[in-house]
């Protein structure tokens, strides 16, 4: 497979995602399969859902027409398009008649078992300082609970207009690079697809949207992009292999391991929702719908072009030395990112202590300074103290018209 192919393969299907999307909704719409507004969700209006079925016809159109279906690599891709129609059915009839979780998760594990079974598994690893690790007759086992991990990551991260297909979109593009110049060709076809098929949906689900993916699409470019991963990355002999779907999916990673810490911590279901993922707490402290998923795409593309940088800047030979001056631009480049995370988590933890601090010590004293406020804050978060906040107090302290 050719650079060009998966150029064309992008433009086949972000062309039948755009133009399907639509007929998907009035299908929704039929068969009542609609989004209801939730007080976890942020949804405001009844939106249809199996945006899925057009993302899966494209990749269908797309994958038929520019795949390599040849071979023991076409038997993977085969593979691939038949656990990506299991998967966006379970989905489909989840997003319907609201499925048991024991039920999606099993129909999410035999999904990742056919393209396992078709070869699209990680038998060994090379990392860093460690060289090559054989994982045996577990990398099967291994590889499924990575597919079924990315799948639920995906899914948990489709909370708001636009983000699960802007933010998977980002990686596809960033795993189609890494894999090409991996000599991934095909992989690189099929990440292109994927990006392909979630931009296209996107033109129809970017906030405001007027569909959702659902299930069936969440999970659908969850398997995606963990056979990507798998077909572009981890299964050659690049030293950072492992590394690059860490650092291109870091931002729902991140997300999702958070989401279910908190939710362990207080010991509630880590299946059940809530409004402790990024979009929600972003939400929370004021920003627009629109404002969130850009701030969080930013995030994702900060991450994904230090995953390119790995590859690409020569900040070291063959023998392990270090290139100074390439070293010096991979620092500043690692730099930026954290500048980026740090200052994303200061919006998401700091700005909100802030503007709590200043609602209820406005409540208290109504004449208090901006130096007030500001050092109330900082004795908050050095002290881990906080007063309990009633819902009156905060009506009371926001300004009347």
């Amino acid at each position: 497979m050719t650079q060009r192919d998966a150029i064309f393969a992008f433009v086949v299907a972000f062309a039948a995602a755009a133009l399907l999307t639509p007929l998907a909704g009035r299908f929704a719409t039929r068969v009542g399969a609609i989004d209801q507004p939730r007080d976890r969700g942020l949804a405001t209006r009844e939106t249809p859902l199996l945006g899925g079925l057009a993302m899966f016809a494209a990749l269908v159109i797309a994958g038929l027409a520019f795949l390599n279906l040849d071979g023991a690599v076409g038997d993977r891709m085969v593979g691939v398009l038949w656990g990506a129609a299991l998967i966006t059915l379970v989905g489909a009839l989840d997003d319907r008649f609201d499925l048991p979780p024991v039920v999606k998760f099993a129909g999410q594990v035999l999904a990742a078992v056919i393209p396992v079974a078709a070869g699209v598994k990680v038998d060994n690893l090379t990392l860093p300082f460690v060289g090559a690790l054989d994982l045996g007759s577990a990398g099967g086992p291994i590889t499924v609970i990575g597919l079924v991990f990315v799948m639920n990551v995906v899914n948990f991260s489709d909370g708001i207009d636009g983000l699960a297909a802007g933010v998977c979109a980002i990686a596809a593009l960033t795993f189609a690079v890494i894999a090409f110049d991996l000599d991934r060709g095909t992989a690189g076809t099929l990440a292109a697809i994927t990006a392909g098929l979630a931009m296209g949906f996107l033109v129809h689900n970017f906030p405001p949207a007027r569909i959702f993916m659902g299930d069936c699409g969440s999970n659908l470019l969850g398997l995606l992009l963990g056979c990507v991963a798998v077909e572009g990355a981890v299964k050659t002999q690049a030293v950072l292999a492992l590394v690059f779907p860490l650092l291109v999916l870091a931002v729902p990673f991140l997300d999702t391991t958070f989401v279910v810490l908190k939710r362990m911590k207080y010991r509630r279901p880590v299946y059940v929702a809530d409004q402790n993922h990024f979009h929600h707490r972003l939400s929370r402290i004021g920003f627009s719908q629109r404002r969130t998923v850009l701030y969080l795409y930013a995030w994702t593309v900060c991450v994904g072009a230090f995953a390119l940088a790995l590859r690409f800047v020569p900040y070291s030979n063959e023998g392990g030395t270090l290139n100074l001056g390439w070293a010096l631009v991979m620092v500043a480049i690692g730099v930026i990112v954290l500048a980026a995370s740090a200052y994303l988590v200061y919006t998401l933890e700091i700005l909100k202590v802030r503007r709590l601090s200043e609602r209820q010590l406005r409540g208290r004293d109504p004449l208090a300074t901006v130096a007030d406020i500001d050092a109330d804050a900082a004795l908050r978060l050095e002290t881990g103290q906080f007063d309990a906040v009633r819902l009156e107090d905060v009506e009371a302290s926001r300004p009347q018209p």
